[in-house]
């Protein structure tokens, strides 16, 4: 494209950016990029070699906090050429969120090995929450089932199969950490697991939340919301999307 600068080669602790869209239901107007990414193979130039200034606070950190910013970054950086020819480092906000040019939305996840950024302007969507998490074991789910699930979660859990426990644990975590991070930016206001809940949710990846409390005259309590979610390579992606 004409008066573009062609990237720096991506760092080798990351494997190329992929398109591939995980989920059951593609969205229409976004970009989604995913990379997996190896910390034991970060290089002390690879910010640099980038183009990708790190904050102080993850310049002091470990290996791994810096291979997963650097990758969240990347996807970002690429989606939102993707989506519009846009040269943008999302920067990290105050409140520790990504800071997006003001007419975009976007979400960057990262767990394990792999990272992923989604945006798309905010004339067709108004947010995006985006989690990546590990499948939590059953014994480490039933030891925070008590923190991240309200009492009628807890009560469905207990009357469903049991060798779903994990699973839900995981997705229910996962679904309230993307529904704050779509939610967040447009509400302007903090909320915790307790202020959400999970009605109900299907195998082939389809979830509903309803708020338990009010964020603003228009998302109150009992506000429902949809979200998707897949599972692979033992890792649970979620997505929670807010139309225009």
């Amino acid at each position: 494209m004409p008066g573009m600068n062609p990237h720096p080669a991506l760092p080798a602790c990351c494997t190329p950016l992929d398109a591939h869209w995980p989920l059951p239901v593609a969205l229409p107007e976004t970009v989604l990029l995913g990379t997996h990414f190896d910390p034991s193979l970060l290089a002390p130039d690879d910010f640099k070699r980038s183009a990708i200034e790190p904050p102080a606070s993850i310049e002091r950190s470990v290996a791994k906090r810096q291979a997963e910013y650097l990758a969240g970054r990347l996807c970002a950086r690429a989606a939102l050429q993707q989506l519009e020819e846009l040269d943008c480092i999302p920067a990290i906000g105050k409140d520790r969120a990504p800071v997006w040019p003001a007419h975009i939305c976007g979400s960057i996840t990262h767990s394990t090995g792999r990272a992923a950024a989604i945006v798309a302007r905010k004339a067709h969507w108004r947010g995006l929450g985006m989690d990546l998490e590990n499948l939590l074991n059953v014994e480490r789910a039933q030891r925070l089932a008590g923190e991240i699930l309200t009492p009628p979660e807890l009560q469905r859990m207990a009357a469903g199969p049991q060798e779903h426990i994990a699973l839900l644990v995981t997705l229910t975590f996962s679904v309230k950490e993307s529904l704050f991070k779509a939610l967040y930016p447009i509400v302007q206001q903090r909320f915790y697991f307790e202020h959400a809940e999970l009605l109900e949710w299907s195998e082939s990846g389809h979830a509903r939340l309803r708020l338990l409390t009010d964020l603003s005259s228009e998302w109150r309590n009992g506000s429902e919301l949809d979200a998707q979610f897949s599972v692979g390579d033992g890792q649970l992606l979620s997505l929670v999307s807010i139309e225009a």
